[in-house]
């Protein structure tokens, strides 16, 4: 199959970007012809696709910049429509019509989903903010009407589509996926992290400049627990106010804040368990991540991803700023340690079902499928095609 994927990264150390890296390594390893239309190209992809780069615009505001990239890569694929049997693309991202659309956040969901921040009129920024969700709402419904197939990264982004009146019949699920050698249980690092080897250590890692990742709950939850508890925060912490939250709230002497990290499995083989109790969260590769180091999962319904997470590998809060449930939560763990390691076990081998190449082969099933019911009954781009049932459903 001749594939075209359009996204702005196509790169390990970006989450979407990661997706669209793999689906293409998959692809060419199949003997599929693959090109990308993208700002960024991992080195290593460069000389085995066909790279078509999007100059980024020199343009103000995120906002300007993704309508340039979409406007850009629209004029190009129209122009070459011809050249592919597939056309995938991740959310509004060009205003040309795609086979595939990969959704990787819900805008509408993120802006109904009762925990968005911003208020029109607060101020600049705020206004900003909301005007940013409101417009990229609207782009993505007009995106999903032109696609054939959408693709949801979790069961929480299907159900906010359908909300939308995306037809069932449309969608099919394909969890994001996880390098299970790369996140693996092994030896603890403790001593070179500079952590306490005697505590029982909850993991945080998240993006600290937004509010919806819910390090708060967790600072506010660790004032009701054991001393021996302790959290290790890896997110840039430039700007931020937690450190000055767990300042205040008694607790700083228990959180250590690692900054931007860049070996994360390290931090995950020398943690305890993983704390997430996301405010909104489309699918959490470090979620993800953490299930294949062997830990058990603390998090909330409200983050996309915990609908794969049953009793016997993690914890999943109804409401993710109940400080005492998820107090409550960690204690189970804290106070069961040989629960805490089979619930770890238990996590390990659910990861392994969640690997990167089982995703990309589930997206390599879509595109033959789609292929050959192009081949075989020739339709209008608009018409809608009924997916195959695949084990990532959800």
């Amino acid at each position: 199959m001749r594939i075209l994927i359009v996204t702005h990264v196509v790169a390990k150390n970006d989450g979407q970007g990661r997706v669209n890296y793999e689906i293409a390594r998959a692809a060419l390893a199949a003997g599929h012809a693959v090109t990308l239309l993208a700002s960024n190209v991992a080195p290593e992809l460069k000389t085995l696709a066909r790279c078509v780069p999007v100059p980024e615009a020199r343009v103000p505001t995120r906002l300007l910049r993704y309508q340039w990239f979409a406007w850009q890569t629209a004029r190009w694929i129209r122009a070459h429509r011809d050249e592919f049997d597939i056309v995938h693309v991740n959310g509004f991202i060009t205003w040309a019509r795609a086979d595939v659309n990969s959704v990787h956040f819900v805008h509408d969901g993120w802006y109904r989903s009762g925990y968005y921040p911003f208020r029109f009129w607060r101020g600049p920024h705020d206004a900003y903010q909301v005007a940013f969700t409101r417009l990229n709402a609207l782009l993505e419904a007009h995106a999903f009407r032109r696609a054939r197939v959408i693709v949801p990264v979790s069961g929480k982004v299907r159900g906010e589509l359908q909300r939308r009146s995306v037809g069932k019949a449309q969608m099919q699920v394909i969890h994001n996926g996880v390098d299970i050698d790369e996140f693996a249980p092994g030896a603890s690092e403790r001593e070179r992290l500079g952590l306490p080897s005697d505590a029982f250590m909850l993991l945080f890692a998240g993006d600290l400049r937004i509010s919806r990742k819910n390090l708060d709950t967790v600072l506010r939850a660790l004032v009701s627990m054991p001393a021996h508890v302790h959290l290790l925060v890896a997110g840039d912490t430039r700007d931020s106010a937690y450190p000055r939250m767990a300042e205040a709230l008694g607790v700083a002497g228990r959180v250590h804040f690692a900054g931007f990290v860049k070996d994360m499995p390290a931090l995950m083989r020398s943690v305890d368990a993983f704390v997430f109790p996301s405010r909104y969260e489309a699918m959490s590769l470090a979620l993800l991540e953490a299930l294949a180091s062997a830990l058990p999962v603390v998090t909330a319904r409200t983050a996309g991803g915990a609908e794969v997470i049953g009793p016997h590998c993690g914890i999943v809060l109804d409401d993710p700023d109940d400080v005492t449930a998820l107090t409550r939560a960690v204690a189970q763990l804290v106070d069961g340690h040989d629960r805490a390691r089979q619930m770890g076990q238990a996590a390990r081998e659910l990861a392994k079902s969640l690997s990167w190449s089982a995703m990309a082969a589930r997206y390599l099933s879509l595109y033959e499928h789609l292929g050959a019911s192009r081949e075989a009954t020739p339709q209008p781009q608009a018409e809608r095609v009924k997916c195959p049932a695949a084990a990532a459903d959800s």
